[in-house]
């Protein structure tokens, strides 16, 4: 790579473009191109974006003889010693050689700027696929579980001028593995967390002489820090590393995949055993996820020896039942370019269960790009639900959802408008598991989110905090109409703005005239949210409407104008939202601690048994 070509440049925050302010966005848009026309100059064509993480980002690109690479970016914004992890990395993936990891090509600094170029995986990554597919089929499950069994036991087995060195990956999860539907390739990337193992699948030193035995390593872990979403409790406690670790992140992995969530936490509420998996395979998966030590390592065990038997076994190609969501869900016609973001009262929902102050200073509307820091005071269900509500926004979705938690059952209201009807199945498999989660969590209260199409969002900017905010004077608050005039005779049926009472959080105080307002449009049949953030220099005006009554657009319109108007009235800083959904419809759940029992049967072709426990 020449050495002139690449300078010092990052990717900006790890958020939505269209949630930044307008000078960001454009650093971002820049960043991005600069990235592109460096990586031209190298010789590399049809460069595209892959993604962007804490440490930093990729792109992919074609050789003059059509192979295709990935680049992989430090932050520059980063300390030295975290921008060197990326030298590591490189480090690491030249000593794994396996067909089902992309090779490594070569590592390079210019003026400051580390670049990891390596192979890239077939297909897409198995986070895509489980939002496409939402349970993924047994039959793909399987596959993918025989090729990570195989990994694992070249990366535990591994010497090095004969010396045993075993390599723990450290961060298995969906969307570190891709999978191609042609050839039933899997393929492990991303290796910034992997380390030398510490110790064996047996729990000893891996020592190599008396001076290993005695060196200080080997009391202090090196384990880096996975996704905690997928990571193992040892490794989230620091334990020294070990091979054990990615058996962990492959069982999180695996159960995610059965189950269309997002985390391994929902284990306790909805078992690998409830999924109408095959009870050997099922059994398996509970087994490897328990908080038992050994009957974890016994089940891991059980893995590694056991899981290539299960390629003889026949099942069927695609899911034998199709999903029908608990509650309802529409689905639009319209062709409109959605970006979901889900806006909730979810910090204290944290903050009842962590008990603590740590998430006073947050405030972000997207809050779920940072909360993972702060779920080691809650329960395992209670994460999963949290989770469970962040992938819903993975999906073009608009509307909301407000769970009340009563000592007789669960109460939720909902408005769910799905802009593709391709991915619907996936999404009632998503919806479905924030039911039987929900169902599963035992207190007194009420949760609410908002999901709205952050393409809308409307900013605002000022020089200082001493000034007002001024819109232009062509900013308007977007709506669709919907195709049917919906008017209910009986108002009483209406869902109120106000009902659900305050969020907590919101510590925004909009000005009377704004609320008078608000309170017109309570009038209107209509469904939707608006949300006001309030930054120093920075308010976002997140939204969401439609409109059901179309006798009443004229004054609808009036009302949203005149919130445009009204906004250089605004005092102070935080976050203040209403939504408003389209009727009251509440759906009663009784509490459901666990899943029952489900098995696939031995012929997989005949209706799945359940059994109730």
């Amino acid at each position: 790579m020449p050495t002139n070509s690449i300078k010092n440049f990052y990717i900006s925050e790890d958020q939505s473009i269209y949630l930044l302010s307008a000078n960001d966005a454009k650093k971002h848009k820049k960043w991005i191109e600069l990235c592109i026309k460096q990586l031209q100059k190298l010789g590399y064509s049809n460069i595209t974006l892959l993604g962007k993480g804490a440490y930093g980002f990729a792109f992919s690109g074609f050789t003059a003889d059509d192979k295709e690479f990935v680049f992989k970016f430090s932050r520059i914004t980063l300390p030295l010693h975290i921008r060197e992890h990326l030298e590591e990395e490189a480090m690491m993936l030249d000593r794994v050689k396996h067909p089902n990891v992309p090779g490594f090509i070569e590592y390079s600094v210019r003026k400051k700027q580390g670049i990891l170029v390596m192979e890239r995986g077939l297909g897409a990554d198995l986070e895509q696929w489980s939002l496409k597919l939402g349970k993924l089929p047994i039959k793909m499950l399987v596959d993918i579980a025989i090729q990570l069994a195989e990994i694992l036991k070249e990366l535990r087995s591994r010497k090095e001028l004969g010396i045993k060195r075993p390599i723990v990956h450290g961060d298995i999860k969906p969307s570190n593995l891709t999978y191609d539907d042609n050839t039933r390739k899997l393929s492990l990337i991303d290796w910034g967390s992997s380390v030398y193992a510490q110790l064996d699948e047996n729990g000893h030193y891996i020592v190599n002489n008396v001076m290993d035995l005695m060196s200080s390593d080997l009391q202090q872990t090196n384990a880096r820090l996975g996704d905690v979403y997928f990571i193992g409790e040892e490794q989230l406690s620091g334990e020294l590393s070990s091979p054990r670790f990615d058996e962990q992140g492959v069982a999180s992995t695996l159960y995610a995949l059965a189950s269309a969530q997002s985390c391994r936490f929902g284990v306790y509420a909805i078992p690998a055993a409830s999924l109408g998996l095959p009870k050997e395979f099922a059994l398996m998966i509970d087994g490897m996820l328990s908080s038992d030590r050994k009957i974890k390592k016994a089940a891991g065990d059980y893995f590694i020896r056991n899981i290539h038997f299960m390629k003889h076994h026949v099942f069927p190609s695609n899911k034998v039942v199709t999903t029908k969501a608990d509650i309802p869900i529409w689905t639009s016609s319209f062709d409109k370019d959605i970006e979901s973001v889900v806006y909730s009262s979810r910090k204290s929902f944290l903050r009842e269960e962590e008990q603590g102050d740590s998430l006073q200073s947050v405030n972000d509307a997207q809050l779920d790009r940072y909360y993972k820091n702060y779920l080691s005071g809650m329960g395992d269900t209670e994460k999963a639900f949290i989770a469970s509500i962040s992938r819903l926004a993975k999906y073009p979705v608009v509307g909301g959802i407000v769970v009340r938690w009563e000592k007789q059952g669960v109460f939720i209201d909902s408005s769910l408008n799905l802009f593709d009807e391709t991915v619907k199945p996936a999404f009632c498999d998503a919806v479905n598991n924030v039911i039987m989660l929900a169902r599963a969590i035992h207190r007194v209260g009420i949760f609410k989110c908002c999901l709205f199409n952050v393409k809308d969002t409307i900013h605002v900017e000022r020089d200082s905090y001493l000034e007002r905010f001024h819109p232009a004077e062509d900013v308007q608050i977007p709506y669709d109409i919907s195709p049917i005039s919906s008017v209910l005779e009986e108002e009483e049926k209406l869902h109120s703005y106000f009902e659900d009472g305050q969020d907590p959080d919101e510590k925004l105080i909009l000005p009377y005239s704004i609320m008078q307002q608000i309170e017109r449009l309570n009038s209107i049949h209509h469904t939707g949210c608006i949300i006001f953030e309030v930054l120093p220099k920075h308010l976002k005006i997140h939204n969401y409407y439609k409109l059901l009554d179309v006798e009443q657009e004229e004054m609808f319109k009036q009302c949203l104008q005149k919130i445009i108007e009204c906004v250089h009235q605004i005092e102070g800083e935080g976050v203040s939202g209403y939504m408003k959904l389209p009727y009251k419809d509440t759906r009663y759940f009784e509490h459901c601690h666990i899943q029952p029992t489900q098995f696939m049967p031995r012929s997989p072709f005949t209706k799945t048994m359940k059994i109730n426990t």
